[in-house]
């Protein structure tokens, strides 16, 4: 779960690989560092801390040259300190790599290394690769050779960038871990995800695990490891560079979450005709899911919750189906075969315990589909097929506006899967169809009006946070509670409603704001439970259309649009969502970079 930066081109390499650093930092933030061919050798300016941090450690520092690296580190492999920040050198400072996943054999050799006289500095398992390089390079292979015998040898996931003094030529390994090439003029980048350049380029080519990329001044070469040339096709980016920045926001998340309207705007766009009542996925011939039997959905944090909502909809229309941790697929995974789909959630498409799943799926012989943001991802080129929610960039570490567009293009796909089981579309497509086109109004009428940062002022300082919900609620309410604590860093619980009384009312106190969801699913129920807590001192704020019978009853009320009760949960999270950045930003928390947290897991 780091950012890899790499730059070739004429001028000086600072300033890109400082701004691709800059937008990668919600990739990793515990430490940054760049280095640099000056003309004598390689220049490392590396420290713990964020980018910002770094940049003022090099000052007015003279770091010329028209070729770099940097990165930005999430510690996995020693704290984050000025030694454990990338990118590392062998002894000789004659090679520097920055590197992305875990090299599981690290262990061996760093003592095999050290055997043969290499002394390390780092607690990082990343140190072995220079020193490996430098080893080879000692034994007499040229660059290129000492660079793929080195990659022969780690075991584990990795993205690698190497650069060797004395040459203008960066190389580059993928093996379970996001890297990516931009092209532009002359100008090439290597980097962990496409906003790490996108100012410079929208010529993209995704590498796949046991690529090996060559860059110099004349261009790029693909091979495998052995050397063998291959072809990748480059692909353009449709994402504007300005959508990776914050504009007029003070911070990502609330831009993202204001984004939401456009987002399922894009997402919806030509998948819907509600003049002839279907749904149009393109990818999907008629039938194709009509032997299907069960669908299990595999996900891990907030697209987990997005999962749950997807399966949700589908028991809701009598097709067998469960929502199921990632991160706990490969032991607990039930009976899986040809008359199985698969259904992978994953914004990145990177996520490394979905990707597991995904590819046991595949190996059982099941049906897959990937619903992702990212067109060239893993997942989407792993899975059978690929539903591009189609959300554009979201930098903010708590996920807001895909989360929305993930669950939207779920209940798409599960009318889609109905369809296909029953011979017809479901009974109430014509109802669900005009309301899911004027979802993107109905949110952006709700954001000009929420009053969402005078909820989150008249309860902050709690001591803890409830979330509660029923049916297509209780998916929301487990996400507005990891929202909450994502972002806030203080207590937040999310709960099915009729849970509460089977242990946690133990915790209800005056001073535990309840947050109820009613999305018109067994409301009465839900109103009863959040009138246990009530009963016991708890304050009540109710998510719900201004005309629900729990607005008279509740201590607070976040308004919602009247909607299907298939959809209004999702109207609420967004509410849930304004909430939680209006609490966090009283406490002056780090809002798009909480700590502790980066935005893609790329690793188990």
């Amino acid at each position: 779960m780091c950012g890899i930066i790499g730059r070739v081109g004429d001028g000086n390499a600072l300033e890109p690989l400082l701004t691709g650093l800059e937008n990668l930092e919600y990739r990793g933030y515990d430490s940054a560092g760049i280095a640099v061919q000056n003309g004598s050798g390689i220049d490392v300016q590396k420290r713990s801390g964020k980018v910002d941090e770094l940049k003022e450690s090099i000052g007015d520092a003279t770091l010329d040259g028209k070729i770099g690296i940097g990165h930005t580190r999430w510690s996995t492999h020693g704290p984050p300190t000025d030694e454990n920040a990338h990118p590392h050198t062998d002894g000789t400072k004659d090679v520097a790599v920055v590197h992305n996943g875990i090299i599981e054999n690290y262990v061996e050799l760093k003592s095999r290394l050290a055997g043969y006289g290499h002394e390390f500095t780092s607690d990082t398992d990343t140190e072995v690769i220079p020193h490996l390089i430098q080893f080879y390079l000692d034994e007499g292979l040229t660059n290129e050779a000492a660079f793929r015998r080195a990659v022969e040898e780690l075991e584990g996931s990795y993205a690698v960038t190497a650069m060797l003094s004395g040459e203008h030529v960066l190389y580059a390994a993928r093996q379970g871990s996001p890297l990516v090439v931009g092209m532009e003029d002359g100008e090439y980048f290597l980097a962990s995800d496409v906003p790490a350049f996108l100012e410079y380029t929208d010529s993209v080519v995704y590498l796949e695990d046991g690529d090996v990329v060559i860059v110099d001044e004349d261009g790029v070469e693909f091979t495998d490891l052995a050397g063998n040339p291959i072809t990748r096709e480059s692909e353009t980016v449709e994402w504007d560079p300005e959508q990776a920045g914050k504009g007029e926001y003070d911070h990502f998340m609330l831009k993202e979450i204001h984004e939401q309207p456009t987002a399922l705007a894009q997402a919806l766009e030509g998948r819907i005709d509600t003049t002839n009542e279907r749904i149009a996925l393109a990818d999907f011939q008629p039938g194709t899911f009509e032997a299907i039997e069960n669908v299990q959905f595999v996900a891990c944090g907030t697209s987990y919750h997005a999962a749950l909502y997807g399966s949700l909809t589908l028991n809701q229309a009598g097709i067998h189906s469960s929502a199921l941790l990632a991160n706990e697929y490969s032991v607990s995974a039930p009976p899986t075969d040809e008359n199985t789909l698969v259904v992978a959630v994953t914004q990145s498409g990177e996520t490394a315990d979905t990707l597991s799943a995904l590819r046991q799926a595949n190996e059982a012989g099941a049906t897959t589909v990937t619903v992702t943001n990212v067109v060239g991802s893993t997942a989407a080129r792993e899975a059978d097929e690929a539903l591009f929610i189609r959300a554009g960039p979201e930098i903010g570490v708590a996920a807001t506006k895909t989360f929305s567009s993930q669950a939207v293009m779920l209940t798409l796909l599960g009318q889609r899967i109905v369809g296909d089981q029953h011979g017809e579309p479901s009974a109430d497509l014509g109802v669900l169809l005009p309301e899911l086109a004027g979802m993107p109004d109905a949110l952006e009428e709700m954001l000009e009006r929420s009053d969402a940062d005078a909820i989150a002022s008249r309860y902050a300082n709690s001591q803890s946070y409830f979330f509660i919900g029923r049916g297509l609620g209780f998916p929301v309410a487990l996400e507005g509670a990891l929202k909450f604590k994502e972002i806030t860093y203080e207590h937040a619980e999310g709960f099915a409603s009729g849970e509460l009384k089977h242990g946690p009312l133990a915790l209800v106190t005056p001073d535990t704001p309840v947050f109820a969801v009613f999305t018109g699913e067994e409301d009465e129920k839900t109103l009863k439970n959040a009138a246990e807590a009530q009963t016991r001192g708890a304050p009540v704020i109710a998510v719900c259309p201004a005309g629900h019978r729990a607005v008279d009853v509740a201590d607070a009320h976040l308004e919602i649009p009247e909607t299907e009760s298939d959809l209004s949960g999702l109207l609420a999270n967004v509410q849930l969502q304004l909430v939680s950045y209006y609490a966090a930003d009283l406490l002056d928390r780090s809002i798009d970079k909480p700590r502790n947290l980066a935005k893609s897991v790329t690793v188990e």
